[in-house]
């Protein structure tokens, strides 16, 4: 951990059932102080491997696991793959995006769609207009919205928080009967509005790799994983 985090102070969680290996028990480190809730002290936090979740910084802090693995991408080494250049030329005759300071009226319909289509099981079901408000929204973060459109039909929405030098890919929802990967595009199109920034990193939240719906992540060129504290290529 760099020098400056060495000493925040943290509670831990009590252990509950993982929601990614639910043969794990799942346990948080909480930062406590409330003078790291800055822009720039949560960049140097997301270069440590934590993230946030409403106003809350967090990173795993588990007893008997250390799957979790915090990954980003290098902005200015990254291109496309071929099946990423495949996916984004079907895109690019009818999509385009558009980062807005706040979400189109109609966004709880196409959440509310996708969540009951995909996450039944999970812990945003069913979908709530003040559950989500307060898991998405943060005062003290630029936080944005990479609204993605079919012609003019709302398709997807990525949250996205901006800071000097980094942006970190927060939560996606989408049209759950769109027949392409909106999750990976909608990567590609964050790392299109980092390179316009001129931002150096992309933190898309934690790599578990036994958990196949988080394999997207380690698909996109020039990424980097946290491994003991060190990012590794």
């Amino acid at each position: 951990m760099n020098s400056d985090m060495q000493h925040i102070r943290i509670g831990l969680t009590t252990p509950h059932t993982c929601s990614y290996l639910p043969e794990q028990q799942e346990r948080l480190a909480v930062a406590i102080d409330a003078s790291l809730q800055t822009p720039d002290k949560f960049e140097l936090l997301l270069a440590n491997g934590f993230r946030r979740s409403g106003d809350v910084i967090y990173q795993p802090h588990c007893l008997n696991c250390q799957a979790c693995e915090a990954l980003r991408i290098d902005i200015p080494s990254s291109t496309p793959s071929k099946s990423q250049k495949r996916l984004l030329n079907k895109a690019k005759p009818t999509f385009h995006w558009e980062l807005k300071p706040k979400m189109d009226e109609n966004w709880f319909n196409l959440y509310a769609r996708y969540i009951n289509t995909r996450h039944r099981n999970g812990s945003m079901f069913p979908p709530n207009r003040e559950n989500f408000a307060a898991f998405a929204q943060c005062d003290w973060l630029n936080t944005r919205y990479l609204h993605v459109y079919d012609n003019h039909q709302l398709i997807a929405i990525a949250i996205t928080d901006i800071m000097t030098n980094s942006a970190s890919a927060f939560y996606t929802f989408f049209d759950p009967d769109i027949p392409l990967s909106l999750g990976t595009l909608c990567v590609l199109y964050q790392i299109e509005m980092c390179k316009k920034q001129d931002l150096q990193w992309l933190y898309l939240g934690y790599q578990i790799d036994e958990c196949p719906a988080m394999n997207y992540k380690v698909r996109f060129n020039a990424h980097q994983r946290l491994v003991n504290q060190r990012w590794q290529g």
